[in-house]
């Protein structure tokens, strides 16, 4: 895949870049110091498929899954999605907000869409996660940290704890380079 190298207008020298409609201004534009680990797939439990691409790009068909009916409605996104064999694609420019973490807060700050960068890795709460995908997320963290002040990464679960699981139990957080302080793994006290 090569070393990863965000640009000037905030997108991945690697990633395939499809864009987003759900996303806007950041209050602060040079805020981004918070890097949000999720975990999808669409339909639930099923990856290769379009139903990622289609929910960021508002194209989701309802009538593709009986899922699919229940969140068409939904106008979210994230920054990038690692793809099961590593493969990058971005939907938002780091420098604009993703809608990806919804009602949420780390460490004091409310809105964390404010100040972070969504990382969505397909997968879900019952199956590992692939080595490509640690291989990818660490490279792009590797270049996240080098183009903006992160100082933390986290776990979806950990901005909206009650609300939300991802990660989930099976991303193994000591193969994520930098993550080694209690504070940045999950459910840490």
């Amino acid at each position: 895949m090569g070393n990863i190298v965000i640009d000037a207008h905030g997108i991945a020298s690697t990633a395939r870049f499809v864009a987003s409609p759900n996303c806007d201004a950041r209050p602060q534009p040079n805020d981004i110091s918070l890097v949000v680990v999720h975990n999808i797939s669409l339909p639930p439990g099923q990856y290769d498929g379009d139903g990622v691409i289609a929910l960021f790009t508002n194209r989701l068909d309802a009538r593709a899954h009986p899922y699919y009916a229940e969140i068409q409605h939904l106008k979210v996104s994230a920054h990038f999605f690692i793809r099961r064999d590593g493969r990058l694609i971005q939907f938002v420019p780091c420098g604009q907000r993703a809608w990806h973490a919804g009602v949420s807060s780390w460490q004091g700050r409310e809105r964390c869409n404010d100040f972070s960068l969504g990382i969505e890795l397909e997968g879900s709460d019952h199956d590992a996660f692939a080595a490509a995908q640690y291989t990818t997320l660490n490279g792009l963290l590797k270049a996240l940290k080098a183009a903006y002040p992160i100082t933390e990464v986290v776990g979806h679960s950990d901005i909206a704890p009650g609300r939300k699981t991802d990660p989930g139990p099976y991303f193994d957080w000591g193969q994520v380079t930098g993550c080694a302080s209690p504070k940045l793994k999950p459910n840490a006290s």
